[in-house]
């Protein structure tokens, strides 16, 4: 007897041990689970990208060059008689080949007066090409089947950088038969690949630098921060410093390989949080809410007055031998619709998942979007920034 009541004891110690360790892996389980579903929660981390896809390097930059030339081999469909200065054009480019011809008595229309735009990129170096872009300047129809004579491209400083020349790719027409046009996209405008040659380049020497400032696409301080982090951990010394929330300047050690650390610099991850943005453009309706976007608790009430004025012509005839005359009368009606008012509430940790999908279940237009959203900022249930194009 005695015995068994030590077994019994025993198993029942046991069993206390089984139920308390189980407890403990359930909380365990729990707590875990908990962690891992708060480290995928998107909100919890922040997005990473590469340096060189959010910022660029002081100096080392795009330039824009422009030039005026002429277009020739056009099918009719060139500058009309009215615009003066593509006739004057040709008489001075003739005048340059010795033939000497009075700008008034030049009566073409298989040429177009254009500009053209390019764009010449850092470290650019003669020989190099180009792609171009030709608009016309002038009333042409069409620049369709048209040869770019050979146009000087100036810099901002009035230096020739870029020669173009070349056949024009139009990714348009225009027909016009007995009056009936037939347009596809914009025929005015063409590009011709490589259609430049770099004739002088912008030196921009990186030897002998020992620093460097990268700037921020997107002015953010708590970014600027990361970045620096990042760059520093990366080096393994305090290469990088914050000067604003714009600005990171870059050291060079000595005798460093300048392009090996720039490209080092670019390629490393960090870090970003950007700003909580509703970009709205009210011309075509279109509204872009960034995934950043908060929303407080908010109850919407939005509905409509639509009032239309119908003007109607009838013609009022007299009686016969009455003596008077037939008159057009106008008839206005005025109808009047008060739509109902439609309620959306938004409580407490709704996303912009939410705020969509409300705004479409009551049918909202894109500008009744724009008002909405308009609203909820000024009653302070929108943080972010409303940016309107």
């Amino acid at each position: 007897m005695i015995g068994s009541k030590n077994r019994s004891v025993s198993k029942d110690k046991i069993s206390k041990a089984v139920l308390v360790h189980r407890a403990c892996l359930l909380t365990l389980f729990l707590a875990l689970n908990a962690a891992v579903f708060a480290s995928d929660t998107p909100a919890a981390a922040p997005r990473e990208a590469r340096i060189k896809d959010i910022s660029s390097i002081e100096g080392i930059r795009d330039n824009q060059l422009v030039g005026y030339g002429i277009v020739v081999g056009l099918l009719g469909t060139g500058d009309s008689q009215q615009t003066t200065f593509p006739a004057q054009t040709l008489a001075a480019a003739l005048l340059r080949m010795g033939v000497s011809v009075p700008a008034g008595s030049i009566r073409v229309q298989n040429l177009a007066a254009v500009f053209v735009a390019a764009t010449l990129p850092p470290f650019a170096r003669p020989g190099m090409k180009l792609d171009i872009t030709v608009s016309s300047a002038g009333d042409a129809r069409s620049l369709e089947g048209g040869l770019l004579l050979m146009t000087p491209l100036y810099g901002a400083d009035g230096k020739i950088y870029a020669q173009a020349q070349g056949p024009l790719v139009v990714g348009g027409y225009s027909v016009n038969v007995n009056g009936n046009v037939k347009q596809f996209n914009h025929p005015n405008t063409a590009r011709v690949p490589l259609g430049a040659m770099v004739e002088r380049g912008i030196p921009l020497e990186l030897a002998g630098r020992k620093q460097f400032s990268l700037l921020l696409e997107d002015a953010d301080f708590h970014s600027a921060e990361a970045m620096e982090e990042a760059i520093n951990h990366e080096l393994g010394r305090a290469a990088a410093h914050v000067v604003d929330s714009r600005q990171i300047d870059l050291s060079v050690a000595n005798g460093e390989d300048i392009p090996a650390l720039l490209a080092q610099v670019e390629s490393i991850e960090v870090p970003i949080y950007p700003r909580a943005k509703v970009v709205v453009n009210e011309r075509t309706g279109t509204v872009v809410i960034g995934g950043t976007v908060v929303l407080q608790p908010v109850s919407i009430l939005h509905g409509g007055l639509v009032v239309n004025v119908v003007s109607e012509f009838q013609v009022s005839q007299p009686n016969g031998r009455s003596g008077g005359t037939t008159q057009v009368v106008q008839q206005t009606r005025i109808d009047a619709l008060d739509k109902p008012v439609n309620r959306i509430e938004l409580k407490q940790g709704a996303t912009v998942d939410d705020l969509v999908r409300s705004l479409q279940t009551i049918g909202a237009s894109a500008r009744d979007v724009i008002s909405i959203l308009q609203a909820m900022k000024s009653a302070g249930a929108l943080e972010a920034e409303i940016e309107v194009l």
